[in-house]
């Protein structure tokens, strides 16, 4: 995304009362599906980073974990890739789609994570999840967590989402707001850090729906959240260059598309983010089909990337740059996984990439702030896939005019400045705000022991 308008501040915030901020579904579940000593405490769990005072990862994926949960409906199943499916449901409601106006009956079944004290104290969480949801099925996750102060959030919407689109539309949900903490898009926030306040503890609550009479179930593989508490910061200190590799990833310009499906938010410059993740996906050796394709019009270039703006576009937010969609999106193609997280710094991104596992990343900078981009952005993603013997970043930025133009070397310094930050000065000189090292990871649900060395020191694994 190259546009002016920042992603987080199109969206009105509202208060709204915690009801509203609910999905349809129950206000509680069933008891747990396992015995108490079977369960981990949860900070000894999977899934946690070194949290070094600024993030922390908690990711439900395994057999212990889902059975671990409290249930309604739902079924934990073993094997290869655990995962959670809905069993019997626990009720049935009636969902009208905000965005298209048809209402319809589901039932559904829920699963709630066992409470998780964040190793870091946060001002933001952000949610993603790995699921199949076929015809007749799609899902929720919502936020509970309890404050600093010991007071508690209402439940919020982190997603309503399908892998298609023709049962619900994909979305998320403005207006959720406590008057301490306010939902953004995809991004729990407290709304005044400077006060203290933080969120200290909190749990996910994922709703699966499906027609009601049938036997269609939504397949969850993993679930969880990066918490974190990143200080203001115009600027960060540069790190030492650690790696000269390459990794070899597709290039596709999102610029080749301006002007193609309006609906999905015209191409262009909206489209940095799945064409990102499109070249990621490639990367691991999957893509569309034939028949998966058949709907874009046969004289657009690169199909895939229509493919991958349709399917991660957000209804609400009205664009493709829904960073736990794009994660989701990937996590439907075969034995994906995929996660939305930060990094701390430019040492761990080069982990990854001495791994074979490239990243998505978001950034914001003015034209002159990055040497040899030929742009200014509020919100762009682009891929990093290697380093120079000099430690400069080397990406594939879809912000090109042809797919041969996409392959850029970005000076380090620079460029780990634009990505760490969380505080920049616009071309009026306004302070806005920076992303402070979001990136969505995608990885194969078998990693090598190098790649699963890699993503567990990262809290990932």
């Amino acid at each position: 995304m190259t546009s002016s308008t920042p992603r987080r501040t199109v969206l009105a915030a509202a208060l709204a009362a915690a009801a509203g901020t609910a999905a349809a579904g129950p206000a509680t579940a069933a008891g747990p599906d396992c015995a108490a000593s079977d369960c981990p405490a949860d900070g000894a769990g999977r899934g946690h980073a070194p949290a070094a005072g600024l993030v922390d990862n908690r990711f439900w994926s395994s057999y212990t974990d889902w059975r671990c949960g409290t249930t309604a409906g739902t079924k934990a199943n073993a094997g290869l890739r655990p995962s959670l499916t809905l069993a019997t449901p626990a009720g049935r409601v009636d969902y009208t789609d905000p965005h298209t106006g048809r209402t319809a009956a589901w039932e559904y079944a829920t699963w709630t994570s066992p409470v998780h004290t964040s190793a870091v104290p946060a001002t933001e969480v952000i949610a993603s999840w790995n699921a199949a949801t076929p015809p007749g099925t799609w899902l929720q996750v919502e936020l509970s967590g309890t404050y600093s102060d010991a007071t508690a959030t209402p439940w919020y919407v982190m997603g309503r989402w399908a892998a298609g689109d023709g049962d619900i539309r994909r979305t998320s949900v403005d207006d959720q707001t406590d008057g301490k903490s306010t939902v953004w898009t995809d991004t729990f926030a407290i709304d005044d850090a400077t006060s203290g306040l933080r969120l200290s503890a909190y749990r996910l609550r994922l709703t699966l729906y499906r027609t009601p009479g049938s036997a269609l179930t939504p397949t969850v593989w993993r679930l969880g959240a990066m918490a974190s508490d990143i200080p203001d910061r115009f600027t960060v200190p540069a790190s030492e260059p650690g790696l000269d590799h390459e990794l070899l990833v597709p290039r596709y310009s999102q610029n080749t598309h301006v002007g193609q499906y309006p609906e999905y938010d015209n191409g262009g410059e909206a489209w940095c983010s799945p064409t990102s993740s499109q070249m990621i996906v490639e990367y691991w050796g999957r893509r569309p089909s034939a028949e998966q394709l058949a709907w874009v019009n046969p004289s657009f270039a690169d199909p895939q990337v229509c493919h991958a703006a349709r399917y991660t576009y957000d209804h609400q937010y009205q664009g493709c740059g829904n960073w736990p969609f794009n994660a989701a999106y990937a996590a439907t193609y075969p034995d994906m996984n995929a996660a939305v997280t930060r990094l701390r710094s430019l040492t761990e991104l080069e982990s990854l990439i001495r791994a074979g596992i490239p990243a998505i990343t978001s950034q914001s900078f003015r034209k002159e702030e990055l040497t040899g981009a030929g742009y200014g952005t509020s919100g762009h993603l682009m891929t990093v896939i290697g380093f120079t013997a000099t430690g400069d970043i080397i990406a594939n930025d879809p912000a090109s005019p042809t797919n041969e133009a996409v392959r850029r070397v970005y000076r380090r310094q620079e460029w780990e400045n634009i990505w760490l930050r969380t505080k920049r000065y616009d071309a009026n000189g306004k302070v806005r705000s920076g992303t402070g090292g979001v990136c969505y990871i995608f990885w194969p649900a078998r990693p090598t022991p190098n790649q699963q060395h890699a993503l567990q020191a990262l809290g990932l694994g």
